[in-house]
């Protein structure tokens, strides 16, 4: 679908009411949202104005990313939420480490953020699991979704996940949980060393 035809549908504008608004006809409308006419550049300033949506996303087809970053920026516009703190959480990206995450006063903006999280997490998963084209690597995710599966409520999984994302470099030294974790990494490094990882 369409950026465009999912921001009129998100937004319950009808193609003719955009068309008053860019001063064209309405076919025109339907000629961008086939796929028959691109968007005229002039107009791209204009869409982003109305909407308060980035010219880009209007354009192209859409992820399921995309989509849900398109539906923040319209609860940002209908509930005008207000940041109440910051949290430390660690965000998969180009630098992975901890950053400073608003928490908002209306919770569907916390579930929105939340889904954008996990939508970001799937596809980075996609990506990584598409350069797998070996087997062993393959059966290691397996395994790890098997952990998740059963095992993502035990203290000890969660330390062994942080303690090899220290040892390999994920996350930087100066984040720890605290001497129970610093004791624990240091025997499961003795362990990684003795089989000359």
């Amino acid at each position: 679908m369409i950026g465009l035809e999912y921001i009129l549908d998100l937004y319950g504008m009808q193609h003719r009411e955009l068309a008053e608004k860019l001063g064209i006809k309405k076919q025109n409308i339907n000629l961008w949202i086939k796929g028959k006419q691109k968007i005229p550049k002039k107009h791209l300033p204009i869409l982003e104005e109305i909407f308060g949506i980035e010219a880009t996303y209007f354009t192209k087809e859409l992820t399921e990313l995309e989509k849900l970053e398109i539906q923040k920026e319209k609860l940002k516009q209908d509930l005008e939420p207000v940041i109440t703190k910051h949290e430390e959480q660690f965000l998969i990206g180009e630098k992975n480490d901890l950053v400073e995450v608003p928490i908002y006063d209306k919770e569907e903006m916390n579930q929105i953020e939340h889904g954008i999280e996990k939508a970001k997490l799937i596809e980075k998963f996609r990506t990584i699991i598409h350069r797998a084209e070996h087997q062993p690597y393959l059966d290691t995710f397996k395994l790890v979704l098997e952990l998740l599966d059963k095992a993502q409520h035990e203290p000890i999984f969660h330390k062994t996940v942080e303690g090899l994302a220290h040892y390999l470099e994920v996350l930087p030294d100066w984040v720890s949980t605290g001497p129970e974790q610093d004791e624990f990494e240091s025997e499961l490094f003795d362990v990684l060393d003795d089989h000359n990882y």
